[in-house]
């Protein structure tokens, strides 16, 4: 059977047409009422934002799902891990007050914050999935010990992924710093010597001190390199990936994904936001301007068909010439390879339907 992706554009004429009003009507319309029991411990899985970073999910739609699943009888926490990265989000403390400065606080969201993989990252259970490449996937403990969950993710680009929507949620977000590893292992940079003119600042960015200056140029060590990529802010451009290895990072993430809800079936509902469509990932302590026009909110029980009609309704904007786009602007064309041209952003969906994840067909229904 086709899944269904419910959608609600943001077309306001009247009060009952908020966007909030709009947040609970996909709630119903999905039936993800069906997904959480009398007393459910249902984690509200979120990227809540790096610290100068303003396009993560409002706290005010979040409210409205919080809201939602009390109704139901289920007990809301939200809930993200730690970052592999340096930034404000390394631990539990600097992760809890990055949340509540950005408003995921209790009197405005109305649930308890919990960063899942414990103070410092190492609170997380092993998951058996023996999928192509990640045999075990390292999933945060709280994740995988609640009873229900509900995955509302800002859909946008990423440098490495395509884009990022319910699945890199799933994938990249439920993991532990050390499970964030296994998937960037296939994404260590190389210096492009030529480039390279030893300013130093690929150093002071990496936060496991791989990158060291020799001979005033750069040099990564990739016993120490985890992969996360902040080196990619070289100035001068002289960091580098291998993109022909890029498919084995996504198919990695997806692998990730299928372990986050094994254990869940019929228990996990996914909400995508494309408003902000901006080119890069929250990650980042600052929000680009969006490539597309806001397009809307979906709900599906599906995280490959929520993502696979997120990106065709992304696709099926005008691009903004103003924006980080380069190419792809018209109706029709893929926006994210007109930012990133070497990532094949849909393997995510191909891959995620192959390893039984998802599908990819859906059936659009707008409420």
């Amino acid at each position: 059977m086709v899944p269904g992706v419910y959608f609600a554009s943001l077309r306001n004429t009247n009060p009952g047409q908020s966007k909030a009003s709009l947040v609970r009507r996909l709630f119903e319309s999905a039936g993800f009422e069906n997904l959480i029991r009398e007393g459910d411990l249902t984690a509200i899985k979120l990227h809540f934002g790096e610290r100068g970073n303003d396009t993560y999910v409002n706290p005010v739609f979040v409210r409205q799902v919080v809201d939602k699943v009390k109704e139901v009888g289920g007990r809301p926490f939200l809930t993200d891990t730690s970052a592999l990265y340096g930034g404000s989000r390394q631990n539990v403390v600097g992760h809890l007050l990055t949340a509540i400065e950005h408003g995921f606080d209790y009197s405005v969201a109305g649930a308890p914050l919990i960063i899942a993989d414990g103070l410092l990252g190492g609170n997380f259970v092993e998951v058996e999935i023996r999928k192509k490449h990640i045999k075990r996937a390292k999933i945060a403990g709280d994740v995988a010990a609640a009873d229900s969950m509900i995955v509302a993710s800002h859909f946008k680009g990423h440098s490495m992924a395509g884009f990022g929507g319910a699945i890199k949620n799933l994938g990249m977000g439920c993991a532990p710093p050390l499970g964030k590893a296994d998937q960037h292992a296939a994404s260590k940079p190389s210096v492009v010597e030529e480039r390279c003119k030893g300013c130093g600042r690929c150093v002071a960015l990496c936060p496991r001190s791989a990158v060291v200056l020799e001979g005033g140029k750069a040099r990564v060590d990739p016993e120490r390199c985890v992969g996360c990529g902040a080196c990619l802010a070289c100035p001068e451009g002289a960091m580098d990936l291998d993109w022909e290895k890029m498919p084995i990072f996504i198919e990695r993430i997806v692998e990730y994904a299928f372990g986050a809800v094994l254990g869940k079936y019929g228990r996990v509902g996914f909400i995508n936001f494309v408003i902000n469509v901006t080119p890069e990932c929250d990650c980042l302590p600052w929000s680009d301007a969006p490539i597309v026009p806001d397009v809307g909110i979906l709900a599906s029980k599906d995280p490959v068909a929520i993502d696979a009609a997120s990106l065709d309704l992304v696709n099926a904007q005008q691009g903004l010439r103003s924006s980080a786009l380069r190419s792809h602007f018209g109706k029709g064309e893929e926006k994210f390879k007109g930012v990133w041209p070497k990532v094949d952003g849909r393997l995510q969906t191909s891959y995620g339907e192959e390893i039984g994840l998802g599908s990819s067909r859906y059936r659009l229904i707008e409420i």
